[in-house]
């Protein structure tokens, strides 16, 4: 008797619920609602005659015939995207540029390679720059995708993900937090952070003093390990080097960022699309913060 044929769409759903955690990040990933993604967990279910979760409080558990599953599920997907891929990818060609901050690329990491896997006939050139020089670059159509801190004064752009702003310090060091507060901020011009860092210590009648400045977070890094300043990051920016702050330090509260991708004005060439699109559904879970 021929085996029942288990569903691609049900497993990609598996998949996404361990990949995030839960199911209301999975169905964010997957643009579904909760309900659905928990439908589709019980039909997997139903289909096999197993548990494949339970729950731990609020956090989902998969089963031991759920590990298994998901150890079949993964390589059935990689084996479909790869037979999509290799009938997709001789239609895809041509260049593409993408202009990114450093101190975001660490987000895309994994887009880069599945992309070249998908479409390994398109050239694809990262620059990094500043944000707001590579929104006027994408802009005048000199790059084909910018992603970048959306700008108070160019609110423009597909916005991608929120994340929160906080304070960081040193894991094993860390300077006093009385007036005036050291801090080691981006160049003037380089990002919003030092802006929005200087007006919530303004509001809150803190002192502080500029005890360095950099480009990047990892020019900005070694003094902050070192003990010697304050720095503003995003939750997905921390290193195993940085220790967040939280309210009992006494540091005012920032504000949420918002992370968008800009497109150049002319018509979106093929590769640029199916990047911008492997983009929005890398980043689209929110931090955990939020």
């Amino acid at each position: 008797m021929r085996a029942p044929t288990l569903d691609l769409t049900l497993l990609r759903t598996l998949v996404a619920i361990s990949d995030t955690g839960s199911v209301t990040a999975a169905a964010k990933r997957l643009a579904y609602t909760q309900s659905t993604v928990s439908m589709q967990l019980q039909r997997l279910e139903t289909q096999l005659g197993l548990s494949l979760h339970e729950r731990e409080g609020r956090r989902l558990r998969f089963t031991p015939e759920g590990e298994r599953l998901l150890t079949h599920a993964r390589r059935l997907l990689a084996l479909n995207d790869e037979a999509w891929s290799d009938m997709q990818a001789r239609q895809v060609t041509g260049d593409l540029t993408l202009g990114i901050p450093e101190d975001y690329a660490s987000l895309l990491p994994s887009v880069f390679a599945y992309f070249h896997q998908l479409y390994p006939a398109v050239g694809l050139t990262v620059i990094c720059g500043t944000s707001a020089h590579l929104v006027e670059q994408v802009k005048a159509a000199e790059i084909d995708l910018a992603l970048v801190t959306r700008q108070r004064n160019s609110p423009g752009g597909e916005v991608i993900r929120r994340e929160p702003l906080i304070w960081a310090v040193g894991i094993n060091q860390q300077p006093s937090l009385s007036d005036p507060i050291p801090l080691a901020l981006y160049s003037p011009g380089a990002d919003v952070f030092r802006e929005v860092a200087e007006q919530a210590l303004q509001a809150a009648g803190r002192e502080w003093r500029v005890a360095y400045t950099s480009q990047s977070m990892a020019g900005l890094a070694p003094i902050v390990m070192a003990g010697l300043a304050v720095v503003v990051v995003t939750r997905s920016m921390l290193t195993p080097s940085l220790r967040p702050l939280d309210e009992s330090s006494g540091m005012p509260a920032l504000p949420v960022i918002e992370l968008a991708l800009h497109r150049a004005p002319h018509r979106p060439s093929e590769p640029a699309r199916r990047l911008g699109e492997l983009i929005r559904e890398q980043l689209a879970a929110p931090s955990e913060a939020l």
